[in-house]
């Protein structure tokens, strides 16, 4: 059922890093017309392990996540256009959401094994205000593939320097099972009202 709904996600999203002559075609979901949800609800399907490091080197997977809340993306520190908003909305969200004492964490996937060094995510960090709770995660070719493939994220580095790949975030409950889905176009107005909503629900439960 995940291959299914992803492969149904995938098809509509463009990825990033395209020449600026040509428009990323529009995202399309099957959005349920009367979702509570600003994104969109996917089975409740065991999320794909990640286990990286950060550009200090310090080793995080997503198994550690259990008991809170995740938002996994996918974006590189080069990227032109779409990357940079994705990171300053979820960046917002963790800030709004007030990331700190709520232990919701952003995990970002490298796409590019080669341009993403140590330093250049440390200087995007700062470039991007970054808070602590966003985790840029990155390692060789060989450490990111895997989790591509379990995620679905064909990345291609073209002669350009640019990396054309699938753009899209998935929000992982604290039971470690993907829960929604936000496309390129996420905001952390989104982000923030689905998490109130379900970080409600479970204190209620």
């Amino acid at each position: 059922m995940r291959v299914v709904t992803i492969a149904l996600v995938l098809l509509v999203l463009a990825g990033c890093g395209g020449s600026e002559s040509a428009a990323p075609p529009k995202p399309w979901f099957p959005k349920p017309a009367a979702s509570k949800f600003r994104g969109i609800v996917v089975p409740q399907t065991k999320a794909p392990a990640i286990a990286l490091h950060d550009a200090a080197g310090t080793p995080v997977t997503l198994a550690s996540r259990r008991g809170h809340w995740t938002l996994v993306t996918f974006i590189y520190t080069h990227c032109p256009d779409v990357c940079p908003l994705i990171a300053a909305n979820l960046n917002e969200a963790l800030r709004e959401l007030h990331a700190a004492t709520t232990g919701v964490r952003v995990l970002a996937v490298s796409v590019d094994p080669k341009g993403d060094t140590p330093a250049a995510v440390r200087a995007y960090g700062k470039r991007m205000h970054l808070v602590p709770q966003f985790r840029y995660l990155i390692g060789t070719a060989t450490q990111l593939h895997p989790v591509w493939a379990l995620y679905h994220v064909a990345a291609q580095s073209p002669q350009t320097g640019l990396v054309s790949h699938v753009t899209y975030t998935v929000l992982i409950d604290p039971n470690g099972k993907e829960r929604l889905i936000y496309d390129a176009q996420v905001t952390a107005a989104k982000v923030v009202h689905d998490l109130r909503v379900l970080m409600h629900a479970r204190q209620t439960a």
